[in-house]
């Protein structure tokens, strides 16, 4: 079974409450970990210093948290797809926390509820969505986020779209 498509307001409005996932299982690798440092400037031992961090609490390096979180919109997008929509805006987060690490070699995926969409304009929705980001290596999510964004409703010209 493919993503949601929701194409309206009202079709997103209709998802309130409605959990979706969990997506399938992405293995948090070295190297994803050692990317995201180069990228962020952030190389805090725990994160690429594997000898290190194996003599740490957590026995091995652990994701940066803000990569987990920057999985979100590319595991979203396996659970709905928006493309009946203007582009959808990433407005923020309301409530972001890392109750638990994610240990390199593990693997995360993502389940997400709807908790509110409310229109802020004739075609354009505010819409709260809560992440929540499991890890195989434990019993407590990796990630609990309250995505924010913006959706427009859209005329799309392209062939076989909606008109």
């Amino acid at each position: 079974m493919g993503p949601l498509r929701p194409t309206t307001v009202e079709e997103l409005r209709a998802l309130v409450g409605v959990e979706l996932g969990p997506t399938p299982w992405r293995t948090v690798s070295q190297g994803a970990i050692d990317a995201f440092a180069r990228v962020t400037d952030d190389h805090q031992w725990i994160h690429v210093d594997p000898a290190r961090a194996a003599a740490s609490r957590f026995g091995s390096t652990i994701a940066h948290g803000l990569y987990t979180l920057s999985l979100g919109p590319a595991l979203l997008g396996e659970l709905m797809s928006f493309d009946g929509f203007a582009p959808t805006l990433n407005y923020g987060y309301e409530k972001v926390r890392f109750p638990a690490p994610s240990p390199v070699g593990s693997r995360v995926r993502m389940r997400a509820v709807i908790q509110s969409v409310d229109r802020v304009g004739a075609d354009t929705a505010h819409v709260l969505t809560e992440t929540i980001f499991e890890s195989d290596a434990g019993q407590k999510p990796v990630c609990v986020a309250v995505q924010v964004s913006r959706f427009a409703e859209s005329v799309l010209d392209m062939p076989g779209e909606r008109s």
